[in-house]
């Protein structure tokens, strides 16, 4: 699982997870924006293993 982050125009950091289902990579995007990287990739990180550990990724 890695977490993504992206500058947006309005300063706020957009957060992204991805997370690997045997060959290929899905990537999950999140409305929230962040005023950190670091805020935005402690969500993403929580969020994908909430995803996993809940198994939503069927």
């Amino acid at each position: 699982m890695t977490a993504l982050t992206q500058m947006t125009h309005s300063g706020k950091v957009a957060a992204a997870v991805s997370i690997r289902r045997g060959t290929y990579d899905r990537i999950f995007r999140f409305i929230r924006q962040f005023d950190t990287q670091d805020m935005a990739s402690k969500y993403a990180l929580a969020e994908g293993r909430s995803m996993v550990l809940d198994n939503q990724l069927n």
